[in-house]
């Protein structure tokens, strides 16, 4: 819900002016996942400073805020111009998913680097963990394209709709932006967090792909 009534507008938005410019998607892709890659680099520098007082958290994470928020607005706007302007490619499909992986482990990184400085004794193994079941949404999302896509809940009803938003990137890095600006001591429940709905959904995701190929 999220992404669509937001970062796919602002994506609209930023297809367009790239389409009246003559720019290719992969420069936005590219542009995507430098401005992705800053943003999460500026809170791993900073996540010490912070913890300590000697940086305002307010500006690290409005700026990460800010900075993920258009950067997952060009990631939809790349797509967006690729097939209105009849640029898509394997090769271009290939470099979108492989920007995405780069700036959601560095997306990854500086929530964890934040839980870290602001808890200490956060466990190595539940860093580890968040890691691993983030991916999640990112795999899922790209077994969702093509003749094998199937969903667990096709229901478009504004319950289910909200309940989604849970595992929305652009709720999620709004929400994960939020946190550091205002309550970066709660990046651990965060963390703690999604490692359940990753988790989670992970398991029934195989409970239900197993379902279906035992049928």
């Amino acid at each position: 819900m999220f992404s669509e009534s937001i970062s796919q507008w602002i994506g609209a938005a930023f297809a367009l002016a790239a389409q009246r410019l003559g720019l290719r998607p992969t420069a936005l892709t590219l542009a995507n996942l430098v401005l992705g890659l800053a943003a999460s680099v500026t809170v791993v520098a900073l996540a010490d400073d912070v913890a300590a007082g000697t940086v305002p958290a307010w500006a690290v994470g409005l700026f990460a805020l800010v900075a993920w928020q258009i950067a997952y607005a060009l990631d939809c706007a790349d797509g967006q111009l690729a097939r209105v302007t009849g640029q898509g490619s394997a090769a271009g499909a290939r470099i979108d998913v492989l920007c995405d992986v780069a700036a959601q482990i560095a997306l990854v990184a500086a929530i964890g680097a934040t839980a870290v400085a602001q808890r200490p004794s956060t466990p190595v193994w539940l860093v580890a963990v968040f890691a691993g079941t983030w991916m999640v949404n990112l795999v899922t999302s790209v077994m969702q394209s093509g003749p094998n896509a199937a969903s667990m809940v096709t229901s478009t009803s504004l319950p289910v709709r909200l309940a989604k938003l849970v595992r929305d990137y652009g709720a999620v890095i709004f929400v994960a932006g939020l946190v550091l600006a205002f309550a970066p001591a709660l990046a651990f429940w965060v963390m703690v967090a999604f490692t359940i709905v990753n988790g989670g959904f992970l398991l029934a995701s195989i409970a239900f792909s197993a379902r279906a190929s035992l049928r």
